[in-house]
């Protein structure tokens, strides 16, 4: 072996000898036995705890604050007190009132080994535990006895103290008590929303039924609400919700079959049991009870949790003023219920109204009237969104054309100035769906500027300019404004209001216009506070910019044209307070509508056709016309919307009225205009003389004419002038209501009908 071979060899060697060296290093530290007596250590230290704790922790002997609810306590702005709802909606039953069959649904749906498990599911509450502290928050996994456990003696916090108690108290009590003493007790305390504690409280308030009448579908249904009484309550769940809770049902009955409860031919044969409407607990008569009913409502979709608050112990502020409150109301007796008759006319007991206002520099509802009386009528009027908005939308249609630089047919760029043909049923240019829409009572109207057809609300005239801007475009902004887009389909009609709205979703899009485009998100909660623990915290109700300035100081000028020189100045008219808005009358004559506001005040007022009885045409509840309402004919929302609006404005201002507008703009109603409207009718359009406000079609405007310096978008011929489809409005104002409907697809002249 030469020299080198030697070399190499021994560093070879020295190489080996030091991995040696280092192995037995760590080996001397992780050793197999080593690692085998620290997680037996671990193990027997695990043991050792539990048990300690298992002898430290007792079964309390009373209920925790959920098993003895107090009450609610729901106060005005200024701190006094508005109502105390409680105790619970509760009422305890034995075991034996309750269908065998009812009672396995609960076993089934929730927990198939309950009667064999030791109370404990180890594997479900080790992967709680997991969860917990990997912050992924509630989970389930619990069995019956444990559910029954933190129903009874302990809370609903995620903690792992917490849930090492539920534990030892769930093993404890499955000891000590039998399994059917356990599943009473889970039955009767568990929360099924609608305020339903216990299976006996919500019989009643899903079925109308005391528990022993309860069929297996029915008891099905209860079982599944366990899960997520919010989402699955039938008549409030979305479409997502309804299906997760019929899939939760069928899972139940099949697991029924699987464990030998229910024959498989009839489980075939359960048809699913959908529950009542629901109606309104005692005591929230009149205006209270909308007013709480909407606050809750508010505070589950802001984080609070419905089974903890429905225990009690919480405060909660609305931002409702009890003076502009009662203003309200008594604007609505005044204006509306002293004038109407339902004994006389059977049409008068139709009419339902809704109205919120809203204070667009804290986002705060400061009224809120939401009908005849909660516990008359359930529904509450502010808050539904199944009626058209009619032409309330219109603002909107001019707020996305001027954000986003629209033009006209001819090029010529969208603003307050911009020329429009206004002829009668004009067809819309640059559509492909076609649609010519026709003008409140047929009314023909020459070269018009956007300011003039905003203050005589032309269809003709906004249907171009929904095109011009792009349909998907305005939808983009009315979404940004508050309004719902899953009620709106981006069609023609769409420019006219065809979609559904609520009185709180207009306070809302117009309040963003008050407040010169920072989006308003009204709210009626402003404070919520769980006994002495820390308050609940509430997004701030003022967003973000999602108008220009200039956009929504312009908007808010013109609509002052409507309220001076529009559509709404007869009931508008000699106030002491500047104000701006617009009206809205649909299709058919089922809703009339006007939102209008002040430097301070925003509130949308909207009167709603609802049948108050079932005859051979109709059932209760379905929309029906409002015309003949007070004894007129159609009912404007120049009418009695406009009223009531400014009775409350009146009231609810005072003295307070001197505010004025502070407006970034140089366009809108302040301006002349750039043309003179030439609304025409033929000879046979004259039997009865409208109402018509200061400055109606037919009169020259206060300021004085201009030249056009705009060609009107579009060239197509305009067409002959017709014949109206019936009287002129008796309700004051001419407003440009929309003649709703949906396209044909044929001739678009004649795709949407008239008024009657």
């Amino acid at each position: 072996m030469g020299r080198a071979d030697v070399r190499r060899a021994q560093q070879g060697s020295a190489r080996r000898a030091k991995r040696k060296q280092k192995r037995g290093g760590i080996r001397r530290f992780f050793t197999w036995k080593k690692i085998l007596g620290t997680f037996l250590g671990a193990c027997l230290l695990g043991i050792l705890g539990f048990i300690g704790l298992y002898l430290y922790v007792d079964v309390p002997t009373d209920g925790n604050k959920q098993a003895t609810a107090q009450s609610n306590v729901y106060k005005y702005a200024d701190g006094k007190v508005m109502a105390r709802v409680g105790a619970v909606n509760r009422e305890s039953v034995p075991l034996s009132r309750i269908p065998r069959a009812v009672q396995r649904t609960f076993v089934a749906a929730e927990n198939k080994t309950f009667y064999q498990d030791s109370g404990v599911d180890l594997k479900g509450t080790a992967r709680g535990i997991l969860n917990t502290l990997r912050g992924q928050g509630k989970q389930g996994g619990s069995t019956i006895t444990q559910q029954y456990v933190k129903n009874y003696y302990l809370s609903q916090e995620q903690t792992v103290s917490r849930k090492l108690q539920e534990i030892v108290i769930s093993l404890k009590v499955d000891n000590k008590f039998s399994k059917d003493d356990i599943l009473a007790g889970y039955i009767n305390t568990s929360y099924y929303g609608r305020g339903a504690y216990g299976i006996q409280a919500a019989a009643q308030a899903y079925y109308g039924v005391d528990v022993d009448k309860l069929t297996v579908s029915q008891g099905a249904y209860l079982a599944s609400l366990l899960q997520a009484p919010s989402q699955y309550d039938w008549s409030t769940a979305s479409k997502a919700g309804q299906t997760r809770v019929k899939e939760r049902w069928a899972y139940t009955l099949d697991n029924m079959v699987e464990m030998g409860w229910l024959p498989a031919a009839d489980r075939r044969k359960q048809e699913f049991a959908k529950p009542d409407e629901p109606k309104p607990l005692p005591g929230l008569d009149g205006q209270t009870g909308y007013l709480i009913t909407a606050a809750k409502k508010e505070l589950f979709a802001k984080g609070v949790d419905e089974k903890e608050f429905e225990a009690g112990g919480w405060t909660v502020t609305l931002g409702i003023d009890k003076d502009k409150q009662q203003q309200l109301e008594k604007s609505v007796k005044r204006k509306l219920t002293d004038e109407i008759d339902p004994k006389k006319r059977k049409v008068d007991a139709d009419a339902q109204l809704g109205a919120t206002s809203v204070d667009p520099g804290t986002g705060h509802i400061v009224a809120m009237y939401g009908g005849d009386g909660y516990t008359k009528h359930y529904t509450n009027n502010a808050l539904r969104s199944d009626y058209q908005p009619a032409s309330t939308f219109k603002p909107l249609i001019l707020a996305s054309a001027m954000e986003h630089n629209a033009t006209t047919q001819n090029g010529l760029p969208i603003n307050p100035d911009t020329v429009y043909d206004g002829s009668n049923r004009r067809p819309v240019v640059g559509g492909t769906i076609p649609f010519a829409p026709p003008n409140e009572d047929e009314r023909e109207y020459g070269k018009i500027s956007v300011q003039t057809a905003t203050n005589n609300s032309v269809n003709a005239v906004f249907a171009q300019m929904g095109e011009d801007a792009g349909l998907d475009q305005v939808k983009k902004t009315a979404v940004s404004l508050g309004m719902d887009g899953s009620k709106m389909d981006v069609k023609p009609a769409m420019t006219l209001g065809t979609m559904g709205a609520s009185p709180l979703q207009m306070a809302g899009a117009y309040a963003t216009l008050d407040n010169h485009g920072k989006k308003v998100t009204p709210a009626l909660v402003t404070k919520a506070v769980h006994g002495t623990d820390a308050e609940h915290p509430l997004p701030d109700p003022i967003g973000e910019q999602v108008l220009s300035r200039k956009t929504a100081d312009t908007l808010t000028s013109v609509l002052t044209g409507v309220v001076n020189d529009g559509t709404a100045s007869d009931a508008v008219k000699n106030t002491d307070y500047e104000a701006a808005g617009k009206t809205g009358t649909s299709d058919d004559n089922k809703s009339a509508w006007f939102v209008g506001y002040t430097p301070k005040l925003v509130t949308a007022v909207g009167m709603f056709g609802e049948a108050a009885a079932s005859d051979d045409k109709v059932r209760q509840g379905a929309q029906v016309t409002l015309k003949g309402v007070g004894g007129g004919g159609r009912v404007n929302g120049g009418g009695y919307p406009a009223r009531v609006w400014a009775d409350y404005t009146a009231g609810a201002l005072g003295d307070n009225t001197g505010a004025d507008f502070d407006l970034d703009t140089n366009l809108g109603a302040g301006v002349p205009p750039t043309s003179t409207p030439t609304p025409t009718k033929t000879p046979s359009q004259t039997p009865s003389a409208p109402e018509t406000p200061s400055n109606s079609p037919s009169q020259t405007p206060s300021t004085p004419s201009q030249t056009p310096s705009q060609t009107p978008s579009g060239t197509p011929p305009t067409p002959p002038t017709t014949t109206p489809s019936g009287p002129a409005p008796p309700n004051g104002g001419t407003e440009g209501g929309d003649a709703g409907g949906e396209e044909t697809g044929g001739n678009g002249a004649n795709g949407l009908p008239g008024f009657d």
